[in-house]
């Protein structure tokens, strides 16, 4: 798999957690094709956590938030965790306003601490011996 669904938004692999992020253009048709690809990889690669990065996404409306918690609920039937990371204020705000909840949805203020809650940390060191001979 070359990591894009068919509607060609990323579907990274790290380890045991998928990455993935949500733009503007998300249309019925794309969300459909875009949950399936991730359910799919859910269970093709025993993902035991999916990342969900919003941060580009600048408005949301009750499609969105609808598409979002199905995902949640698909993906913890197939034993997996979500995190929605980077949702912008005035997401939230509009969320609020519209009285929509992502009941069920675990949220992070940005992907590198959604990772964490995912149990992926970032070393503190670089890689030591990165395979190149600068003795030369």
């Amino acid at each position: 798999m070359n990591g894009r669904t068919s509607n060609g938004v990323p579907i990274l692999r790290l380890g045991d957690v998928l990455v993935t992020g949500l733009l503007n253009e998300l249309d019925d048709k794309s969300a459909v094709a875009f949950t399936d690809e991730l359910t799919t990889r859910i269970s093709s690669d025993g993902a035991r956590g999916v990342l969900v990065d919003i941060s580009r996404l600048e408005i949301i409306d009750s499609f969105v938030a609808r598409t979002l918690m199905e995902l949640t609920t698909m993906a913890r039937l197939l034993g997996a965790r979500v995190i929605v990371a980077g949702m912008r204020p005035p997401v939230a705000i509009t969320l609020v306003e519209l009285g929509l909840q992502l009941d069920g949805v675990e949220t992070a203020l940005n992907a590198e601490l959604g990772m964490a809650a995912l149990g992926w940390y970032q070393s503190a060191q670089p890689p030591q011996g990165g395979g190149r001979d600068t003795d030369r």
